[in-house]
């Protein structure tokens, strides 16, 4: 292995190891998971090239729980709302 390609899986690990566990989820059970939050805050963004899509993230217990929806969630108004710029998540 090169240089290079070893500095590569080095940046790689470090970049999933900053972002802690991800965890993709369906729109409902995330509903599920913000009902059980005490004092959710939810990182919302929107966005898109052909059709609207709709990402939201919210940490519980010690995970960041993400979904990615074409319709908005209706989300409580004890919901405290960041709105991102972008939102990456690892593949």
């Amino acid at each position: 292995m090169s240089a290079a390609a070893g500095a590569a899986i080095a940046a790689i690990a470090n970049a999933i190891k900053a972002s802690g566990a991800v965890v993709r989820v369906q729109p409902e059970d995330f509903a599920n998971i913000l009902s059980r939050v005490e004092k959710p805050l939810v990182i919302y963004n929107t966005g898109g090239l052909f059709k609207t899509r709709h990402q939201y993230l919210v940490s519980y217990r010690g995970f960041v729980f993400y979904t990615k929806t074409s319709n908005q969630i209706d989300l409580p108004k004890s919901v405290e709302v960041i709105i991102a710029k972008s939102i990456w998540i690892p593949s």
